[in-house]
């Protein structure tokens, strides 16, 4: 790079791009709706589900979408995690609808999973509430076709406790999801007191095929924190058009005291390796939203989680 003089100022100037100036001109997650439809049959089987998502397209209009597009009508970044549901459901729908905001967003960790796997996952246990059967079984009756959704599955299942009775204030949730390679499920523990709820603890599997045992727990770890930070705190707010959110006591990440305690199992096999870094993300909301429901007998339909908005 060229050196240049310095000019109006008659010396060098530095700059600092503060984290308030990062929270307020940055890029920003894309917000979505989702409209999920699906019915079970008179023996509890799921038999139909549609998915209509509206939301604002992280890649049109950037460099980006000539290569991850190719020539499709719509961003596969905005339905990734709806558009190949591992579930043996024999009717399948799923629309997207690109919305033009004008917004300037780009990827949050996860990316399009870290909305897609709450809309499905917490749709999934309504099914199974329909289907008057327990959530973890119904959704192993739907993944027999799928050994590796089913072996993360039982697994969290199993190291959490599944059958084993919780105190009277506290309930299970469990959600299973693959994303960017790899297969992830998260069964939490959760209570719900004075419209504040508390997690106090997350059993998380991982198979992300062959590995490096210490970066997988320590990337799992620091997903379900993320996640869970996002669905429990994170939000961002405008009032005339100026961000109120500027720092970390505005839009809060989880403290050490807040933090559950979390345990993590690896599936050790020799298939190919899948990413790591995002796909500890995307089943933190949906399992503990779904172990609100089974806490309080309220679902969690938006996120950030606000119990005034349990239905």
């Amino acid at each position: 790079m060229k050196n240049f003089p310095p000019k109006a100022a008659g010396a060098p100037v530095k700059v600092i791009w503060t984290r308030e100036d990062d929270m307020a001109g940055g890029w920003y997650r894309p917000a979505f709706l989702h409209a999920v439809e699906g019915g079970v049959d008179a023996s509890g089987n799921a038999v139909s589900w549609r998915s209509r998502l509206v939301g604002q397209s992280i890649m049109a209009g950037t460099p980006f979408a000539a290569m991850m597009m190719k020539g499709k009508d719509y961003d596969p970044a905005s339905v990734e995690g709806v558009d190949d549901l591992p579930y043996a459901i024999p009717n399948v729908t799923v629309e997207s609808h690109q919305a033009e905001i004008n917004v300037p967003v780009q990827w949050l960790r996860s990316v399009g999973h870290s909305h897609t796997a709450f809309a499905v996952e917490c749709f999934v246990d309504e099914l199974a509430a329909l289907a008057q059967k327990d959530p973890y079984q119904f959704r192993r009756g739907l993944l027999q076709k799928q050994p590796r959704h089913l072996g993360v599955l039982d697994l969290a299942a199993q190291k959490a406790g599944w059958d084993k009775p919780l105190p009277k204030d506290r309930g299970r949730g469990i959600a299973v999801h693959f994303a960017f390679g790899s297969y992830s499920a998260h069964v939490a523990e959760v209570s719900v007191a004075d419209g504040k709820v508390r997690v106090h603890r997350m059993v998380c599997a991982i198979d992300c095929g062959q590995m490096n045992p210490g970066i997988i727990a320590a990337q799992t770890e620091s997903g379900a924190i993320f996640g869970a930070s996002a669905a429990l705190f994170q939000e961002l707010t405008f009032e005339n058009g100026r961000l109120q959110q500027t720092n970390f006591h505005t839009f809060p990440a989880m403290r050490m005291n807040e933090c559950p305690e979390i345990e993590t199992y690896i599936v050790d096999n020799n298939e190919k390796s899948g990413g790591i870094g995002e796909p500890g993300v995307p089943c933190a909301a949906p399992a503990i939203a779904n172990a609100i429901y089974a806490a309080t007998g309220k679902r969690i339909r938006r996120l950030p989680i606000r119990m005034t908005e349990a239905v």
